[in-house]
């Protein structure tokens, strides 16, 4: 397989994590594991579009097989910015994917065989949506920025930061996302473990209790222990493996 990302810059970045490209040679069974994010995923195969599907937020492990010769261009994106590039709740697709027409964006029109064209088209694209929004809310830009940036994984600490009490919060979570603030970051918190794991590194981070705690974690969200993450027999995650092949 081969995997590589451009990432977002400027105001676009706190509501894109990066533009993807996947490629396989023969046909692949991979499990993708919770992020904290979502997917604007497109499909081809021999050169031609296929699928284009949006994914909601997953919450637990997927199974998912490639065939041969595939080649995907993605967006990885932020939770904010279902509401403010879609405009609308994801909560109705949690754990499963959209399927969308083709030209959806105009993304039938484009290059399929440059990511940099892709991301570039869709970044000026989606750059002008959001300048015809009349307003963002800041609280919710500040609360994604301090969890997805800064790290910080306390509902209550975030609480005090964005001046939003906690109620508020889940039910803002639970209305657009389908489940509450807390799970969305013990999703991140594992997330942030991936790339450790892919290099060898077993141990608990500061942002676990202890060991236990940590492999307790990490079983929840990916079905696996940590060793058997680091093993990933025939690149199955198909994240840790995408650490191995930037």
């Amino acid at each position: 397989m081969k995997y590589r990302e451009i990432k977002s810059d400027g105001y676009l970045s706190n509501f894109i994590k990066c533009f993807w490209q996947y490629e396989n040679s023969e046909k692949v069974e991979h499990c993708i594991l919770p992020d904290g994010y979502f997917d604007l995923i497109t499909e081809y195969e021999e050169g031609f579009l296929t699928t284009l599907k949006l994914t909601g937020v997953w919450t637990k492990p997927v199974n998912v097989s490639l065939p041969q010769s595939t080649r995907i261009f993605a967006i990885r994106f932020k939770l904010i910015a279902s509401e403010y590039l879609f405009r609308q709740e994801i909560k109705s697709i949690l754990d499963k994917a959209q399927v969308l027409p083709t030209n959806f964006w105009g993304i039938d029109t484009l290059n399929s065989n440059s990511l940099e064209q892709f991301a570039s088209t869709l970044s000026n694209q989606m750059s002008l949506s959001l300048k015809h929004l009349k307003k963002i809310d800041e609280r919710k830009i500040k609360l994604f920025r301090h969890i997805y940036d800064d790290k910080i994984f306390s509902v209550n600490q975030l609480s005090a930061m964005t001046f939003w009490n906690s109620r508020q919060l889940n039910r803002y979570f639970d209305k657009q996302f389908g489940f509450p603030l807390k799970t969305f970051l013990n999703i991140v918190r594992c997330n942030e473990t991936y790339t450790d794991i892919a290099n060898g590194v077993l141990y608990a981070t500061t942002e676990y209790t202890d060991q236990s705690h940590y492999i307790k974690e990490i079983r929840r969200y990916t079905g696996a222990t940590p060793t058997e993450l680091a093993e990933n027999k025939k690149d199955r995650f198909l994240q840790l493996a995408a650490v191995s092949n930037k």
